[in-house]
């Protein structure tokens, strides 16, 4: 199984800056187009309102006012559609995976801080941090603090960009806090919520282990391998970590007050389709289903059985399919529309779609919820069973199982979505929610990200429990203490009542001999 490796771009020297306007240096350290959804839609909230931004990104939109991009990329891209049995056979067992993206995540590091391009950015005989040119630092972590060292080393404040719905295992060292396991799902969990004893338990297994690991493999590195310049300082919490989540795409839980939910950011007003594409939609009378994987696996790798049973299954459906598919298809349903590439957001904005079939990445997540489309979920990897799973508790979703569906199941599932008014109803609601908000993330993220640089990098928005080493956090010294006190106070008690019982008993043979004497 390949590694997702990372691919950036980098300008250099921002140059000079309108007044009150920051400089900000992104970082996307993630070759996935979701993720870079989320950082695109934070770096545009940014720039529509005046800072600069320089970005090391993979995906090159092209350069516009306050905003610039160069591409290195060169020697780092690879493919994101993968084998689907291969992918599901590798991120099988969560725990298996959470060694493979801890070393993953040093490798970004190696990648990033090893360019020419961030060497002459962060070199050693720079007068002062300022001399950087940028005010602050965004930046993607993906399992290693590793990535904080652009902020350690030049003294800015640090600003993580989470596009999943959670931080995972890095949630104490990030924010200090630690979610309940008993209340909040691991987002490598196949739940949305934690109902039944067995999931508590499997969920609290991953946080353990997910903590550990992530801790022992950190260790063994930094005093096993050559030294790396960016083990050289100790890494920093961020002032703030904007997380792509909202309260359909995750239950509502505690939160660190530098922690800021804008889910959605990415999403972009809907455009003109294609000719071909608006003509098969709107000249479907019963309506269409979309039915997309979106950029991580190739459609046209389904193992055969499956395959049929989808087709097999859309032929007898009244309505029409838009199918994304990469490959040329024989004996095609009459009522398919297959293309190598759809404008998913725009496609699912249009009135007449019925029904979106989705693996449930956290992206097409937001764009079917903000659309109001009930889904048919095949979630595969990572936080897509969990995703699902949060559609499915808003009423607006049906939960598959990829490698064990037949044609009679998916199409009770498609008919029964697309039949029963209640999973419409609810989509809708689910929109509802999901549009009514006090601010935009838009918003947010400007304003919070003027407020870290207002009040210089906002050390009163983090939390206290960062000082605290993990045995205080988990109050094990006090635990340990009342532990210690009530052993005391029990010896002693038992020590009283020896002696008293012991008296008494003493007393009484020497009475019962006085007796007989």
């Amino acid at each position: 199984m390949p590694l997702v490796f990372m691919i950036f771009a980098l300008a250099g020297w921002p140059g000079p800056v309108p007044t009150g306007c920051a400089r900000i240096l992104a970082v996307e350290t993630v070759g996935g187009r979701s993720h870079w959804n989320f950082m695109s839609g934070i770096i545009k909230a940014l720039v529509d309102n005046g800072h600069t931004v320089t970005a090391f990104t993979p995906f090159l939109e092209g350069d516009r006012d306050n905003y610039t991009e160069v591409d290195i990329s060169k020697g780092f891209t690879m493919g994101l559609d993968m084998d689907l049995v291969g992918l599901l056979d590798y991120f099988r067992n969560p725990f298996w995976m959470y060694n493979d993206f801890v070393e993953m995540g040093r490798l970004q590091c190696d990648l990033v801080y090893g360019s020419d391009e961030m060497r002459k950015l962060l070199q050693q005989d720079r007068p002062q941090p300022s001399a950087a040119g940028f005010d602050a630092v965004l930046i993607e972590p993906f399992w290693s603090e590793c990535m904080s060292y652009a902020a350690a080393r030049l003294g800015l404040p640090l600003i993580y960009v989470t596009p999943l719905p959670q931080i995972a295992f890095m949630e104490h060292a990030i924010t200090g806090h630690v979610s309940n396991p008993a209340a909040v799902s691991n987002v490598l969990t196949v739940h949305a919520v934690p109902e039944t004893f067995v999931e508590r338990l499997t969920n609290s297994a991953l946080l353990l282990y997910g903590t550990a690991v992530q801790r022992y493999k950190e260790f063994v590195f930094k005093f096993t391998e050559p030294p790396k310049e960016y083990d050289l300082l100790d890494p920093v919490p961020p002032s703030l970590v904007f997380v792509n989540r909202h309260y359909i795409s995750d239950a509502p839980s505690a939160v660190p007050k530098n922690v800021v939910d804008v889910g959605g950011i990415h999403l972009k007003a809907a455009k003109s389709l294609p000719k071909d594409v608006l003509e098969f939609i709107e000249q479907s009378p019963h309506g269409v289903i979309f039915f997309s994987f979106g950029s991580t696996v190739k459609m046209s790798t389904i193992p055969e059985s499956i395959k049929k049973a989808f087709l097999k299954a859309l032929e007898r459906v009244p309505q029409r399919v838009l199918l994304k598919y990469e490959d040329e298809m024989e004996d095609k349903p009459k009522n398919i529309m297959m293309k190598q590439w759809l404008p998913q957001r725009d496609i699912l904005l249009h009135p007449n779609v019925k029904l979106f079939i989705s693996h449930g990445g956290i992206s097409g997540l937001y764009e079917t919820v903000d659309a109001g489309v009930p889904v048919l979920g095949f979630p595969l990897i990572g936080d897509q069973p969990r995703n699902i799973d949060n559609l499915v508790n808003a009423g607006m979703a049906i939960s598959m199982d990829l490698l064990s569906v037949t044609k009679e199941s998916f199409l009770n599932n498609v008919l029964e979505l697309l039949n029963n008014k209640k999973y419409s109803v609810n989509a809708k609601n689910a929109m509802k929610i999901f549009k009514d908000r006090p601010m935009s993330p838009e918003s947010l993220v400007v304003y919070w990200t003027e407020y870290v640089l207002r009040h210089h990098g906002a050390p009163h928005l983090k939390s206290r429990a960062l000082n605290l080493p993990w045995y205080q956090y988990y109050l094990l010294d006090v635990i340990g203490f009342t532990v210690a006190c009530i052993s005391l106070a029990v010896f002693i008690i038992y020590s009283i009542f020896k002696y008293v019982v012991c008296t008494k008993l003493l007393n009484c043979l020497r009475n019962v001999k006085a007796k007989f004497e």
